[in-house]
């Protein structure tokens, strides 16, 4: 009965990566009970919120919950995937919170959760916060023995081991392609797919935004109009501004303004999924120390847990994650 606990404390003995594998293994098989697709989508959670961590490898369940109503809201609404619980008598809560929402406000089942307005997601987040505490925070926290997070629903913090964290950097795109086949499984198991080799797409793509425009409108304030790459002009027509994910967003899985610059569609089209040239991350630093000092609440909540190696962390981890190729203008 772990998923009932309000408070987890965490193992704090070092762990080999071996021994971290063989407990996130057990966590994907059969052996861990798995009577709905929540475990997933918090390892999803923690795995997009992996670079948003404090110095003390804290994240909030504000910043949690966010990720996980979010996917789930594109897997119920937009993408019409209803059975989240082997259960077949009692459907999982999140997707009768989400459904009540969309009911009660009349929201089309085309609208990504992005676009929804703030104060729904707000009465969302908080609702789908309160099935997080109730069934799934205890619950992935049993099925790894406390070896991977501390977690207190009071204080609304979730602490996730050092030694783990770092393993999860390491083998981030290998425990993302794992995590999403395995959802995508048993969530295919639970529904009628029309287009089963579609759902694993479904499952990577549901934590993209819809528009980075509010990034794009943010950077122009800051910055002249030109390509971060190129240096060349930002115009309608032949240059249209693009935001690009400087790290590829394959990686970092999440929209964060200190890893997204304003490029040209010739140099965003060219870049790709590539990683940019090694000179450009001190490209990027500079840039960053100069978002820090805008004095702009909205930015300083998006940089809140930005330290200045934080690009080059990201980059030599993509780089061990197998991003060898790279690209740069000319």
């Amino acid at each position: 009965m772990s998923h009932k606990l309000k408070v987890g404390e965490l193992q704090e003995a070092y762990r080999t990566d071996e021994e971290i594998w063989r407990i996130f293994t057990i966590v994907l098989s059969t052996k861990s009970v798995k009577s709905s697709t929540y475990k997933f989508a918090l390892m999803k959670a923690l795995i997009e919120n992996l670079y948003n961590v404090n110095e003390d490898c804290e994240l909030t369940y504000n910043q949690l919950v966010y990720t996980f109503a979010k996917m789930y809201w594109n897997l119920v609404v937009k993408n019409n995937l209803l059975e989240h619980n082997s259960n077949k008598q009692k459907k999982a809560k999140v997707v009768t919170v989400i459904k009540a929402i969309q009911q009660r406000y009349f929201i089309p089942d085309d609208l990504m959760f992005d676009t929804l307005d703030d104060s729904i997601q707000l009465e969302l987040t908080n609702k789908v916060k309160a099935v997080m505490k109730e069934n799934v925070f205890g619950a992935l926290y049993g099925d790894t023995n406390g070896v991977f997070y501390a977690f207190n629903h009071q204080v609304e913090v979730l602490r996730l081991h050092p030694t783990v964290h770092q393993f999860m950097m390491k083998y981030q795109r290998l425990i993302i392609y794992l995590t999403n086949y395995h959802m995508a499984k048993m969530i295919d198991s639970l529904n009628e797919v029309p287009d089963t080799n579609g759902l694993l797409n479904k499952i990577e793509s549901i934590a993209k935004r819809t528009s980075l425009k509010p990034f794009e409108k943010l950077l122009l304030s800051y910055f002249d109009s030109c390509c971060f790459y190129c240096q060349k002009p930002l115009k309608m027509g032949i240059r249209e501004t693009h935001v690009d994910h400087f790290i590829p967003w394959s990686f970092v899985q999440s929209d964060q303004i200190w890893n997204l610059v304003l490029s040209c569609n010739q140099c965003n089209l060219k870049k790709s999924d590539k990683l940019p040239f090694r000179a450009f991350v001190d490209v990027i630093m500079e840039r960053n120390e100069v978002l820090r000092e805008t004095g702009d609440s909205q930015v300083a909540r998006w940089m809140e847990n930005y330290r200045r190696d934080k690009v080059g962390l990201l980059y030599e981890y993509a780089v061990r994650n197998g991003f060898d190729g790279v690209w740069g203008p000319g």
